[in-house]
């Protein structure tokens, strides 16, 4: 069984060979896991448990767990929400010509 904080590396889905630690138990099968990786729930069979550990409490926050990573030396890139996101210009129209015959 997977205790809190241990440190694990991703090995299947979207978020494959990503780093995350595991914030809950769920249940023998599953963990809450957090990190390099989407905040979710996560079946054990795919994850591979590093010898690393984080000092973290149970259900940590996700500021706590980058604090973690960064006294680990791990950078975790935070990604946009869609209010941070630049706005796109709007299309303008092409201005017609028309050309004359001569």
């Amino acid at each position: 069984m997977m205790q809190v904080g241990r440190v694990c590396l991703k090995i299947a889905g979207r978020d494959a060979n990503l780093q995350c630690v595991v914030v809950d138990t769920l249940n023998e099968n599953y963990v809450l896991i957090d990190g390099q990786t989407r905040r979710k729930k996560c079946n054990i069979k795919h994850l591979e448990p590093l010898n690393k550990t984080l000092n973290i409490k149970k259900k940590a926050s996700h500021s706590d767990v980058i604090k973690a990573f960064k006294d680990l030396k791990i950078e975790i890139l935070e990604k946009k929400t869609k209010s941070e996101k630049t706005v796109k210009p709007s299309k303008k129209r092409k201005s017609l010509i028309k050309n004359s015959k001569k």
